[in-house]
């Protein structure tokens, strides 16, 4: 499966394109969508959505999953990020995707970093899972965008049923690599 990540800002719009292949994750790309900070909400938004949807039909994803909305002080940040949102939400639609939403804290949380954590401990953990060099992730929107691809895969694969798998046991699934690669702060839940 491959999925694009979005991490949702107004100026700054990371995305991240990650795929399981064979029971591997792989980093496929990512990147910064920038907007002039004096342009108009309106032509930042058209810009974001331009950007987004060139990103979507490069990357050819299976699905999109966007970061979910946090507690702000600022209402009006807190609005014109929604708006941000709004645009990721709609160039997916757009393209047919399915698209999923995560919490902040769900996101550093599958990825080994405390819920609590700050973006340098995200940062870290997906340099490690993916093998990505510190030097091409410029802003810590690129990392967090990989780090919400992440949590849909994890999210995706564990509450999969799992399919006949050979006998001898030697493919796992994104999921089982991921747990096996993550700090104890994780676990993944319990086949019932």
């Amino acid at each position: 499966m491959r999925v694009l990540g979005v991490d949702p800002g107004s100026r700054f719009m990371g995305f991240g394109v990650v795929e399981e292949k064979k029971g591997k994750l792989v980093h496929l790309g990512h990147g910064v969508i920038k907007v002039p900070e004096g342009a108009p909400l309106a032509e930042r938004l058209k810009e974001l959505h331009a950007a987004l949807c060139a990103a979507l039909a490069r990357y050819q994803p299976e699905a999109v999953a966007v970061e979910g909305l946090f507690t702000h002080r600022n209402a009006r940040s807190a609005l014109v990020l929604g708006h941000a949102r709004g645009v990721a939400l709609l160039a997916a639609a757009q393209a047919g995707l399915s698209v999923h939403e995560y919490a902040p804290a769900s996101v550093k949380k599958s990825v080994g970093a405390s819920g609590a954590g700050g973006k340098d401990a995200v940062a870290r953990m997906v340099r490690t899972l993916l093998g990505v060099d510190e030097a091409t992730l410029e802003r810590a929107d690129a990392s967090d965008a990989l780090a919400v691809a992440l949590c849909h895969l994890n999210h995706f694969r564990v509450g999969m049923p799992r399919a006949s798998s050979p006998s001898n046991g030697k493919r796992k699934g994104a999921a089982s690599v991921l747990a096996d690669r993550l700090s104890s702060a994780y676990k993944r839940p319990e086949a019932r």
